[in-house]
């Protein structure tokens, strides 16, 4: 099989998506906009009013306006400046995508929003911002930020208005998940969240996040690129039905018939209506402020209801898998091993001749997943770094920037698969000839990070924020470190970044048995190379009363060949003969004769 020979990538487009070009106009266009509201700045974010990762095409206005393309981020845009603030994952993606003739790049910080906001508003001027897109936490954020400098307004959307050929709202089929898939019913996890409701004598929560929705009801949709997310709000009431708020173009009789008894299901136009009825009647509403739009609180509020803020009620049941979500988690990894397999034996053999893309390595990637008919998807556009991109964390190959592997570069693949039967996330960092002694032993010292990780044993009520400094220690060693989390929650065919639990500094939330994990420190040297190893993890009970430990579920060998072995210790050695000995175990069977010698040798011990 050749380099070339794969059918086209359906998953993922490597379009250019940005036009600096495009910059001028739309500012010029949004400033008239707000010259005619008589507004001094506007607040375009990424997210949309369900705070996904991943946003419909229709809901890109940062994207429109800015060309920056990167999942977080925020705009300012004045009467005579522009700024476009990203964290350190989009240093390098930012400015090439907008016009910084135009826009200034800032850096967004960890927390909060950053004081250079006020050097984009005139003193004593207005700035207006969409609350359909803004929390309830981020809008108080930026009035104690703002409040002696200017005056902070909701406004509709201006960008809605320039945009003339917006794309409509995402209309795509709703399926729901058998007993064997979710593990619980419906009615089962509404009970519970009821039960949670009455503790906090809340009266009823309004739900905005997907995941919680789709979770909570036991569906799945196709709203948004890569995950299975349906688009609408719910209210859930402490005893009697919830009510699930969709397009009227989504809600059929076959879905009204397969919620019948479980949920109501109405216009996303009756939101508003209903929301102001619980404050009407006085009712106790616990909404999230980190994730509720602030123009839903507005509405309650100003209606009679009081809030009681509290975190989603879903999102801690979600990221506790059941049996058979995690039997599920399995199921997808061991079918996501034998393509990886596949793919890896596809890459020794023909990395070495120099005539591999990075464009082609995802197409063969993607080939190799959808020999299996339950892959629906990438779980998100997989990360090909060739050589120097590799550096770059985020990075996304396009027809522009697609660059040729060189034999002796290292080769970085980040990538995942949306299965019937669940989520999976996985990177590895890949030889294609000989390496330099740094390089294996920041590679070594990244791998010792990912194994100290995957061998953590920890009591009851620990979070990830601190393990953080398991992953992190050999490169702190070195005065080096990545600037990224260690690892993030997955979803069960869900979102593949999944709250609130995960392993950096800023998860306090503590890990319990049935948390899906990533597991991915990491180690870049921008214009030279980037180095990740990632597993997935699932946290369980310990032999140890009151302790947790970690499984890992993936199953894909790690190249030896940029190890350097006197840099691991027995114990080191140890757990990765053992995975990959549990590698060739479990996948070996499943290839034919020729990937599966090239497995044996993959997997031979060290």
């Amino acid at each position: 099989m050749t380099a070339y020979s794969f059918p086209p990538a359906l998953f993922q487009s490597f379009e250019e998506q940005a036009d600096p070009a495009n910059v001028a106009p739309r500012l010029r266009a949004l400033r008239a906009a707000m010259t005619r509201a008589g507004i001094d700045a506007f607040l375009v974010p990424r997210a949309d009013a369900h705070r996904g990762e991943l946003v419909p095409a229709g809901d890109a206005r940062l994207a429109y306006v800015t060309g920056f393309t990167g999942s977080a981020g925020l705009a300012i845009v004045g009467t005579d400046r522009a700024g476009l603030f990203v964290d350190s994952r989009y240093s390098l993606q930012a400015p090439a995508q907008t016009d910084t003739d135009l826009v200034a790049i800032h850096q967004w910080l960890s927390v909060g929003y950053s004081p250079d906001l006020a050097g984009f508003i005139p003193k004593g001027g207005t700035l207006a911002y969409d609350p359909w897109l803004h929390t309830l936490a981020e809008v108080r954020s930026l009035t104690a930020l703002l409040t002696d400098h200017c005056t902070i307004v909701p406004h509709a959307n201006l960008v809605d208005i320039i945009w003339r050929d917006r794309p409509g709202a995402p209309i795509s089929s709703i399926e729901f998940l058998g007993h064997n898939r979710a593990g619980q019913t419906a009615g089962d996890k509404i009970i519970e969240i009821q039960g949670k409701l009455a503790s906090d004598k809340a009266d009823a929560t309004v739900l905005t996040l997907p995941e919680s929705i789709c979770w909570l009801l036991n569906m799945r949709g196709r709203d948004v690129p890569n995950t299975p997310f349906v688009l609408g709000f719910a209210i859930v009431p402490r005893t009697g039905q919830p009510t699930l708020y969709l397009d009227p173009a989504k809600i059929t009789d076959e879905l009204v018939a397969a919620l019948k008894g479980v949920a109501s299901v109405t216009s996303s136009s009756g939101l508003t209506t209903d929301l102001a009825a619980l404050g009407a009647a006085g009712k106790a509403v616990l909404i999230d402020p980190a994730t509720i739009p602030s123009a839903i609180a507005t509405t309650l509020t100003e209606a009679g209801a009081s809030l009681i803020e509290k975190a989603d009620p879903v999102l801690l049941p979600k990221a506790r898998k059941n049996a058979a979500e995690l039997a599920g988690m399995r199921e997808a990894h061991t079918l996501d091993g034998v393509a990886l397999a596949k793919f890896l034996a596809w890459f020794d053999a023909n990395a070495p001749k120099g005539e591999l893309t990075e464009i082609s390595i995802v197409t063969a990637l993607e080939a190799f997943r959808r020999q299996e008919e339950t892959c629906l998807d990438a779980s998100f556009d997989t990360i090909s770094g060739a050589g120097p991109n590799g550096a770059i964390v985020h990075y996304r190959v396009t027809t522009r920037t697609d660059r040729t592997l060189n034999p002796g570069e290292i080769m970085l693949v980040d990538s995942g698969a949306q299965y019937l039967s669940g989520t999976t996330d996985i990177t590895r960092t890949l030889s294609t000839g000989s390496s330099t002694p740094e390089q294996r032993d920041r590679f070594t010292s990244v791998l010792k990070g990912m194994i100290a990780i995957s061998t953590a044993r920890f009591p009851q009520g620990t979070s990830g924020a601190q393990l953080d400094i398991l992953a992190r220690q050999f490169l702190w060693q070195d005065g080096v470190t990545y600037n990224h989390s260690t690892g993030h929650g997955v979803g069960a065919c869900l979102g593949v970044h999944e709250g609130p639990i995960g392993i950096s500094a800023r998860y306090t939330t503590p890990l319990e048995a049935g948390n899906v994990l990533s597991n991915e420190p990491g180690y870049y040297q921008a214009g030279a190379y980037g180095i990740r190893i990632e597993n997935l993890i699932v946290v369980r009970e310990s032999g140890f009363a009151g302790y947790l430990e970690f499984e890992t579920i993936t199953l894909a060998p790690i190249d030896t060949r940029l190890i350097a072995p006197a840099l691991l210790t027995h114990a080191e050695r140890d757990w990765l003969n053992a995975y990959h000995q549990r590698v060739f175990e479990v996948i070996g069977p499943k290839l034919d004769d020729a990937t599966r010698a090239w497995l044996k040798n993959a997997t031979a011990p060290l």
